[in-house]
Formats: C-alpha cells, sequence, structure tokens
C-alpha cells in the first residue's frame, strides 16, 4: 500500500468540515498502520494539522484516532505514548472553553490517555477490549490485589467514557432531530467507539466484583459497590437514550442492561448475569458509506472520474474509400497496392473491431451497473423490511412477556393452594403424631406401674401391703382410663376440626376449579400455556385426592389406636392378677440378695483395707527413695531456692491437714477409704518433695544453716516413716498420731523462711496483689492517656487552621492509634499471665505461684509501671508539641521509650510461656502492632516536622555579598558548636545508661542471684 494514499486518506478524514467522518477514509487509515506495522505515518500526517486552532479538527482527529487504538496495529497505542505529552496540554488548552467543541474535545483527549495508559499498564488487553473469560483470569495472575487494582483502573476508565456520553448528549438539542443533521452526526459518531468500549468495562467490571467478593469480606468492598452502582445508573440511562435516536439505529444495535444491577453479595446471581453485546451491521458504518471495492491498494471514488475522450475515428481523419482518399496516389496513377498500404488497412480493420468490442464492453458494464444499483436498493428495501418485522417481533415479545407474567401468576396463584393443602396435610400429621405420643405414655405409664409393684413386692413383706399397692394401682389404671377418655374427647374435636377444614378446602378448590376454567378461556389463545395449566390441575386433582385418602387413612388409624387401648386395658387386668403371683418369687429373691450382699460386703471391707495397706506401703516408699536421694552423692550438685522449699512445706501441712480429717471420717465410716488412699498419696508425695528440696537448699546456704536444715529434713523423713506405719496397721489406725510430722515440717517451714533473700519482704498476697494492681495501673494511664490525646484533638481543631492543622491532627491521630496498640498489648499480656499462672502453679495457689517466682514477678511489676510512665510522659511531649512550645524530638524520644518500655513487658511475660500457647502468639502479634504503631509516630512526627520547616523559607535576596560571608561564618561556628555539644551528649547518655543498668541490677536483685548461683 502506497504511503502517500494513506497519507491523503488522513487528510480526507480529519478536516474541518463539520461532518461525520467517512468510513472508507477511516478504514485505509486503519488498513495503513497494519500495512507499516505502527503509526509513524498517521502521526507524521496529523502533526501537520491545526489541531490547536480548529475545535471541528480535533473533534475528528480524536475520533479517528481512537478507531486506530481500538482497531489498529498494537504498535500503535506504543508509539502514541510518545505524544501523550502533547495531547495533555491540548486537552489542558481546549478545557478553558465552557461549551461547543472545545469542551467536548478536552474530555475526549483526556479520554484517550486514560485508554492509552490503560492499555500500557494492561498489555494482555487487546485495543478492541475483546477478552475471553481465561484471557480475563490470566490477566490478574491468580493475584487478589492484581484484581482489586485492576478493578480500580476500568472503574477510571468506564468513568472517562462516561464523561464523554454525558458531554456529547448536554451539548445537542434533544428538542430537535439533531441526529439525521450532518453537525448532530459529526458530535454522535464517535458514541459508537465509546458504546463498544463500555459494553465490555461493564462486563469484566461484573466479573472482577463477583471473583473479588469471594476472596475479600463484604466490608472491604464497600466502596468498590458503592462506584459501581453510580456508574451502572449513568449508563443504563445513556444506553437507553442512545437506542431511541434514529442515527444509531441504522448503524448500531445498542443493549439493554438489567432492571436492576448484579448482587454482588450473593455468588450464584453471577449465573444470572448476562454479558451485553453491541451488534453492528455488517454492511452499516456510516451514513454516507458507499460500496467501495477494495483491493490490495483502495481506490479513492470521491475523486471524479474523468469523461471518456471523444471518439476520434479513423475514417473521420482519412476517409474510407481509397478512391476519394486524395492521398491514394497509387490508385489515382493506376498503381498496385503494396506491402505497406495492406498491412495499413489491415490495421485499420481491426481497430474498427476492437473500437465495437469496447463499445459493447462498456455498455455492458453500464448495464450491469444499473443491475448492481437496483439490487442494492432491494437490499436496502428488504433490510428496511427486515428492520419493522423486527420492531413487530419486539412488539409481540413484549405482548408474549405480558401474557407470561399473568401466566406467572396464575401458577403462583395454583401454587398458593397447593400450600394451602400441604398445610392441611402437616395438621393432619401433627395430630397423628398427638395420638403416637399418647400411646407413647400411655405405655411409659404401664411400665411405671410395673416397677411400682416391682418395688412394693420388694420392700414389702406382707400380702397387706401388696393389697394396698392393688388398690394404687386400681386407682393409676382409673386416672389412665381418664386420660384416655380426654385423649378421645380431644381427638373427636380435632376430627370434626378437621371434617371443617376439608369442607373449606372443598369450597376453596371449587372456587379455584372456576378460577382456572375462566383462565383456560382466556389463555386459549396460547396452546402450550393451556397444557401447563391443565397438568397444573390434574397435579392439584391427584393431590385433593391423596388429601382425602390420607384422611381415611388417619380415621382408620385412630380406630386401631382405640382397640389397642382396649387390648392394653384387659392386659392390665391380667397384669395386676399376675402380680400377686410374682410378688411372693420376689421376695424369695430378695432374701437371696441379701444374703449375697452381705458376703459381698465382707470381700469388700477387705479390699478397702487391702487398697489403704497399698498406699501407705506406696507412701512409705516415696519417703524412702527421698531419704536415700539426700545421701547420694550426685545430689550434692541440686540446688534450690528457699522461696520453693517453703512452698513446699506449706503444701505439705495442707496435707496433713486433710490426712487428719480423711483418717477421721474413715474411722467413722470405713466407705471412705478412696479419699483416705488419695490423701496418703499426695502427703507421700508432699513430704518426699519436701525431703529432696530441702536437702537441695542445704546446698546453698551457710555450713550452720545447712547442718540444721539437714538435720530437720531427716527427723521428718523418720517421723513420716513412723506415722505410715501406724496407719498399716489396722488395730493402730486410730492411734496414729501426726502432731510430730507437723512439728517437723514446720520446723523446716521456720528455717526456709529465715533464708528467703531480703528483696521478698512482702507477704505473698501482697506480692500477688501488687501486680494486679501495677496491670491495672498501667491499664488506667493508658487509657487516660488515650483520653487526653483524643481532648487534645478536638481543641487542636477547633483552635489551629491550615498546615499546622493537618501537622496535629496526624501527629495526635498516630499517638492514639498508638495507645489503643499499646492497650491490646497490655490485654494480650494479662491473658498470658493467667495461663501462665495456670499452668505453673500445680496444686498451689496463685499468689503461691508469684511469691515462688518472685524475680519473675518484679519483672513484671517494673515493665509495667515503665509502660504507664512512658505512655503519660508522651501526652504530655505530644501536648507540648501542639501548643507550639515543645519539640518534635522529645516526642519521637518517648516514643522509643515506649517501644523498648513493652519489648520489656513482652519479655517478662513470654519468659515462662509455652511456645505453642495461642495467648503468646496474640502477644507477640499485639508487640508488632506496637511496634508498627511508633514507627507511625516517629513518622508523622519527622513529616510534620519537615512540612512545617518548609514553610520558613529563607529569603537572602535582600543581603549583600558580606552579609551573607558573615552569616555563613557564624552557620560554620555554630555548626562546630553543635557537633562537638552532640559527641559530649552522646558520652553522657552512654554514662547514663550504664548507670541505669547499674541500678536496675541492685532494684532486681541480679548480683545475689549471681552470688547464689555461683
Amino acid at each position: 500500500m502506497d504511503l502517500s494514499k494513506i497519507a491523503v486518506s488522513i487528510n480526507k478524514a480529519i478536516n474541518t468540515q463539520e461532518v461525520a467522518v467517512k468510513e472508507k477514509h477511516a478504514r485505509t487509515c486503519i488498513l495503513g498502520t497494519h500495512h507499516e506495522k505502527g503509526a509513524h505515518t498517521f502521526w507524521a500526517a496529523v502533526n501537520r494539522l491545526p489541531l490547536s486552532s480548529n475545535a471541528v479538527l480535533c473533534w475528528k482527529f480524536c475520533h479517528v484516532f481512537h478507531k486506530l487504538l481500538r482497531d489498529g496495529h498494537p504498535n500503535v497505542i506504543k508509539d502514541s505514548m510518545r505524544n501523550k505529552a502533547d495531547l495533555a496540554d491540548m486537552s489542558r488548552m481546549w478545557g478553558h472553553l465552557s461549551e461547543g467543541y472545545g469542551k467536548l474535545c478536552s474530555i475526549y483527549l483526556k479520554l484517550l490517555i486514560t485508554k492509552m495508559e490503560f492499555h500500557i499498564k494492561n498489555p494482555r488487553f487487546p485495543g478492541n477490549l475483546q477478552m475471553s473469560n481465561r484471557q480475563l483470569d490470566e490477566a490478574g495472575e491468580n493475584d487478589v490485589n492484581n484484581f482489586f487494582q485492576l478493578t480500580v483502573e476500568m472503574f477510571d476508565y468506564l468513568e472517562c467514557e462516561l464523561n464523554l456520553f454525558l458531554g456529547v448528549f448536554n451539548s445537542l438539542d434533544m428538542s430537535r432531530s439533531v441526529s439525521v443533521t450532518a453537525a448532530g452526526q459529526c458530535r454522535l459518531a464517535p458514541l459508537i467507539q465509546v458504546i463498544l468500549d463500555c459494553s465490555h468495562l461493564y462486563d469484566y467490571t461484573v466479573k472482577l466484583l463477583f471473583k473479588l467478593h469471594s476472596c475479600l469480606p463484604a466490608d472491604t468492598l464497600q466502596g468498590h459497590r458503592d462506584r459501581f452502582q453510580e456508574q451502572f445508573k449513568k449508563l443504563k440511562s445513556l444506553f437507553y437514550r442512545s437506542s431511541n435516536l434514529q442515527y444509531f439505529k441504522r448503524l448500531i444495535q445498542i443493549p439493554q442492561l438489567p432492571e436492576n444491577p448484579p448482587n454482588f453479595l450473593r455468588a450464584s446471581a453471577l449465573s444470572e448475569h448476562i454479558s451485553p453485546v453491541v451488534v453492528i451491521p455488517a454492511e452499516s458504518s456510516s451514513p454516507e458509506s458507499e460500496h467501495v471495492v477494495e483491493t490490495e491498494d483502495l481506490v479513492d471514488t470521491d475523486v471524479p472520474s474523468l469523461p471518456a475522450p471523444p471518439e476520434v475515428k479513423f475514417d473521420d481523419l482519412f476517409g474510407t474509400s481509397a478512391a476519394i482518399d486524395p492521398f491514394n496516389f497509387n490508385s489515382q496513377n493506376g498503381m498496385r497496392k503494396d506491402d505497406k498500404d495492406r498491412l495499413i488497412e489491415q490495421l485499420t480493420r481491426e481497430i474498427q473491431a476492437l473500437k465495437e468490442e469496447l463499445e459493447s464492453f462498456r455498455l455492458e458494464s453500464g448495464r450491469l451497473c444499473q443491475a448492481l444499483r437496483g439490487r442494492v436498493n432491494e437490499l436496502e428495501a428488504e433490510l428496511a423490511e427486515q428492520s419493522h418485522l423486527r420492531l413487530q417481533a419486539a412488539g409481540e415479545s413484549e405482548f408474549l412477556k405480558a401474557e407470561l407474567d399473568d401466566l406467572r401468576r396464575a401458577r403462583e396463584d395454583t401454587e398458593k393452594e397447593q400450600r394451602s393443602l400441604t398445610e392441611i396435610e402437616r395438621k393432619a400429621q401433627a395430630n397423628e403424631q398427638r395420638y403416637t405420643k399418647l400411646k407413647e405414655k400411655y405405655t411409659e405409664l404401664v411400665q411405671s406401674h410395673a416397677d411400682l409393684l416391682r418395688k412394693n413386692a420388694e420392700v414389702t413383706r406382707q400380702m397387706t401391703v401388696a393389697r394396698a399397692a392393688q388398690d394404687e394401682v386400681e386407682a393409676v389404671r382409673r386416672e389412665m382410663q381418664e386420660k384416655v377418655k380426654s385423649a378421645q374427647e380431644a381427638a373427636d374435636r380435632q376430627e370434626r376440626e378437621q371434617v371443617k377444614q376439608l369442607q373449606e378446602l372443598q369450597r376453596e378448590l371449587v372456587s379455584t376449579q372456576t378460577d382456572l376454567d375462566s383462565l383456560k378461556t382466556i389463555m386459549a389463545s396460547s396452546q402450550q400455556s393451556s397444557e401447563v395449566l391443565g397438568t397444573q390441575l390434574v397435579a392439584l386433582e391427584s393431590e385433593k385426592a391423596e388429601l382425602v385418602q390420607t384422611l381415611s387413612k388417619v380415621e382408620a388409624e385412630l380406630a386401631v389406636q382405640g382397640e389397642e387401648l382396649q387390648r392394653v386395658q384387659s392386659s392390665l387386668a391380667t397384669e395386676r392378677e399376675s402380680g400377686v403371683k410374682t410378688a411372693e418369687a420376689l421376695q424369695n429373691q430378695l432374701n437371696e440378695k441379701e444374703s449375697r450382699e452381705q458376703a459381698l460386703e465382707s470381700q469388700l471391707v477387705a479390699a478397702r483395707w487391702s487398697s489403704l495397706q497399698g498406699a501407705v506401703g506406696e507412701a512409705k516408699r516415696i519417703i524412702q527413695d527421698s531419704l536415700s536421694q539426700i545421701d547420694d552423692p550426685a545430689h550434692i550438685s541440686c540446688t534450690s531456692s528457699a522461696d520453693y522449699l517453703a512452698s513446699r512445706c506449706q503444701a505439705s501441712l495442707d496435707s496433713m491437714e486433710r490426712l487428719q480429717s480423711a483418717r477421721e471420717a474413715f474411722l467413722a465410716d470405713n466407705t471412705a477409704v478412696l479419699e483416705l488412699v488419695r490423701v496418703v498419696t499426695q502427703c507421700g508425695h508432699l513430704v518426699g518433695d519436701t525431703i529432696v528440696q530441702g536437702s537441695a537448699t542445704s546446698h546453698m546456704v551457710p555450713v550452720e544453716q545447712a547442718d540444721a536444715l539437714s538435720e530437720s529434713v531427716k527427723t521428718c523423713g523418720s517421723e513420716a516413716l513412723a506415722l505410715l506405719g501406724q496407719m498399716k496397721q489396722q488395730d493402730r489406725l486410730a492411734a496414729a498420731d501426726c502432731s510430730k510430722l507437723r512439728a517437723a515440717l514446720e520446723a523446716i517451714l521456720t528455717t526456709a523462711e529465715k533464708l528467703r533473700p531480703r528483696g521478698l519482704e512482702l507477704q505473698q498476697g501482697e506480692l500477688g496483689d501488687l501486680v494486679e494492681q501495677e496491670m491495672a495501673a498501667t491499664s488506667a494511664a493508658v487509657e487516660s492517656a488515650a483520653a487526653r490525646i483524643e481532648e487534645m484533638l478536638n481543641k487542636s481543631r477547633a483552635i489551629d487552621t491550615g498546615i499546622k492543622m493537618e501537622v496535629n491532627e496526624r501527629i495526635l491521630a498516630s499517638c492514639t492509634e498508638l495507645m489503643q496498640a499499646i492497650k491490646e498489648l497490655i490485654l494480650s499480656s494479662k491473658d498470658l499471665q493467667r495461663d501462665i499462672v495456670e499452668s505453673g502453679r500445680g496444686a498451689a495457689s496463685m499468689k503461691e505461684f508469684y511469691a515462688k517466682n518472685s524475680r519473675w514477678t518484679e519483672g513484671l511489676i517494673s515493665a509495667s509501671k515503665a509502660v504507664g510512665w512512658g505512655a503519660t510522659v508522651m501526652v504530655d511531649a505530644a501536648d507540648m508539641v501542639v501548643q507550639g512550645k515543645g519539640k518534635f524530638e522529645e516526642l519521637m524520644v518517648c516514643s522509643h521509650e515506649i517501644a523498648a518500655s513493652t519489648a520489656q513487658l513482652v519479655a517478662a511475660s513470654k519468659v515462662k510461656a509455652d511456645k505453642d500457647s495461642a495467648n503468646l502468639h496474640r502477644l507477640q502479634q499485639a508487640s508488632r502492632g506496637v511496634t508498627q504503631a511508633t514507627a507511625a509516630v516517629v513518622a508523622s512526627t519527622k513529616s510534620g516536622k519537615s512540612q512545617i520547616e518548609d514553610t520558613e523559607t529563607m529569603d537572602f535576596s535582600s543581603m549583600t555579598l558580606t552579609q551573607i560571608k558573615r552569616q555563613e561564618m557564624d552557620a560554620q561556628v555554630l555548626v562546630l558548636e553543635l557537633e562537638t555539644r552532640l559527641q559530649k551528649e552522646r558520652e553522657r547518655l552512654g554514662e547514663l545508661r550504664k548507670k541505669h543498668y547499674e541500678l536496675a541490677g541492685v532494684a532486681e536483685g541480679w548480683g545475689e542471684e549471681e552470688e547464689g548461683t555461683g
């Protein structure tokens, strides 16, 4: 294809005439891009056009460029991106005009820029946006984030399309038939491309939103749904308005959107979605479209064909007869024609034949052209007739839809009747179930009566008592007869009600029959619908017959149940007679059972005593094993703390109290042996543990105290063995004395209390309460800090304005988020501490656990205090910054201090936690939240500082060279002073941290721990 012809077509398509672009010129431009595989020729021709000075010229350029982006070679988009800046400048220039083509050009250029950017970002989408569902899924790469961003970009793309749509319609006077004028068609022609784009964008947006709703929560996509609802209303209105224009009816078939937008909260609604399809007739592209014969190079049919040159006949010039030819010297002279003359005559005859043949061809071609024009006219008439038939078919379809709605309403009425029949059947089933329950109740009463007879036979030994039981059974029988009579009366009443309901139902069926007859007369025209109603009527009649049959079955079952009641009454009389006979047999069985019970009781007493002896023997072996561990050389390396020894001693003393009470209970009633066995076993374990821990504690104390503690431990072991020896003998169990063993345990407890470190002056209850008080105080401090921040935020909004208000709001908002994160961290820490205490305290109480782990408890208290203090200081610093009296650096330092304090609290909380604990994972998540919130505070503080400092611009325009040099020297001096001061402050900070570490070690007792472990 010749590039010059492409340039000519571009100039013809983009001109200053206010008429629509001819399709043949636009098609030539599109074929040219595919021929040269790009848009270099197009832009070379366009850059010479005065697009910035003529709005109509720019409008037609946008139309042609839009066609190239959609249907041209894929490289058109890449070649056009280099002109994006020029298009943006042109859009801003035309945007200054408030009406006419200028405003429309500005909107159209923005749309074209958006289209290019969209296809550059998403190269999988072709220019005409035609993709399959599989290609659409591949475009998102199975990543929900990509689908989310792609949906936003499609919303922006569709918004630009709708803006152009609205702009064109608002610029037209709809009170006149503008679509048949050349100026109106010039404005409406580009909307065909817009309709094609909008149909695809709407379809893809719906599919992507359904996919997002299947992966993300509905609240996250609320903004997407709101934006889609707005665009759906606009697009539906614009499609409806466009379909009513005469111009579009001949060129494009515009789809109609559904009445309501899709419900994305219901996943099954995707199957109800129908993709809108835009249909363009094959031969209709523009009102001025002509039938053009396409060859390898398109021919411009606008150039008028030159008239055929006048036929210059050979005979008119040279004559036809040689006799009258003045130049025929041979004939005049009587000479013979030579070979040249004969050749001339032959050529003349051939030329004449060719002229005649050419003339016949010309006439034939004219006839064929005339026939083709007639055929074209016939096809156009046939097309118009088909359009008319299509409109008639549309009207008939609307009429059939109305009839279908009537049929649906009739079907709904019949369904209501069917539901009423179902309700009656359900009531009948309920009655049947009620009768079944009465029968079951009667069976239960019979069984309870038999149980009472058996109990009376076992308990009573005299026949008088048996007669009294018979009288009681007779009374129960009479009561049952009364209940059965009342049940029968209720059944009769229910049956009468069912008969009434059946009569009402029959009347309703009669009315339904009349309604169905009337519907049959109305729907005589629709054979298929009448057949459907006929089948429904047959179904109703069959259901009615089934219901009548069901009712008859219910009546038969009621009669059968009455007969069963009579049989049960007769069987009850026979059972009453047989009850007297079975009473004597049961009495004999009772005597045999008592004798067997006495033998079993003696065996049970022996088993109880043997189990008690086994428990006592096991406790003795545990204590003997503990005493043997004391003398084992390997035990010398074992150590323990006085706190733990005291807790074990206290637990052993408590077990001694339980042992005394269990022994007394066993002596009073030998059936309470299980409690005594359990207490003896537990006491053996606790006393053995006390002996082992006492020996291990003696390895950590001075020699004198170690000897006394070892002696006390051995005394405790010997007393425990003596006590268990007494309890093993049945005759000495009552005289067993626990006072000596209790005294030995109290001596060990006293020694352990003396050996406790001086850092644990607090009682167990006070230490446990102090932990709770400090955690509560920390929570209160954080709550108070959050309330103060909210108060400062409200005050800043009321007083400050501009950049200062923006900076204050950002800083206070980040501080509020930090307080919320700290609050969540404290709650998670409390839950984790509760889990630690519950899993680690064993039989001890919570306060004993805190006392046992005093170092860990004091660490929690210290960390909690640090968090509360840091929150209070940060709020004070934020208050000073908002008032303009503080420094941003103070706020950043407070944030870092809070992060360190919370890290200390997390470390203290999770040091004893199980690594698989759910609360530990929640605490770590909360710790990361505090870290992120701290970073947000620091970032917002730095941003606010830089934003405020940027407003304080330095103006040196009024200073002289000498003044500037003086200021430069002063600045250098200040920089050196600040560097020196910075170095000194860093050294001071290092010393302060060392001193803080030393004081913290003294307060926490780190040195004592090291000495104890050494």
